[in-house]
């Protein structure tokens, strides 16, 4: 099992009202420089949220909502100094209650 570390927020302050494009565009940017695989990503309404070890985290962040989710923790303690206004944790995966960490409720539009 993987560790997966996360930052979260409504859909509305990460993607739209933060410059999160551009730090993940700067550190995707980095990553190929370094030649280091990518470890982190953006999903809109995570699935990891409806597993019933994250119920009370589910209840405390704004709907729709969107996660970083890294296998860095220091990246993701990082994000929470610059964003602030988020939720931060961690799960392991993939497990019983979460099969796809990285899975999403959103539809492909």
């Amino acid at each position: 099992m993987q560790t997966y570390y996360y930052v979260l927020a409504s859909q509305q302050f990460l993607i739209s009202e933060e410059p999160t494009s551009e730090v993940l565009k700067e550190r995707t940017r980095y990553y190929h420089e370094q030649e280091k695989e990518i470890d982190f990503w953006l999903v809109k309404q995570p699935a990891f949220l409806e597993s019933p070890e994250m119920a009370e985290v589910k209840a405390k962040c704004p709907k729709p909502a969107a996660a970083i989710i890294s296998t860095n923790a220091q990246f993701i303690t990082w994000l929470k100094l610059r964003l602030e206004y988020v939720i931060t944790g961690e799960f392991q995966a993939p497990s019983q209650t979460i099969s796809d960490p990285l899975a999403s409720l959103s539809s492909v539009s």
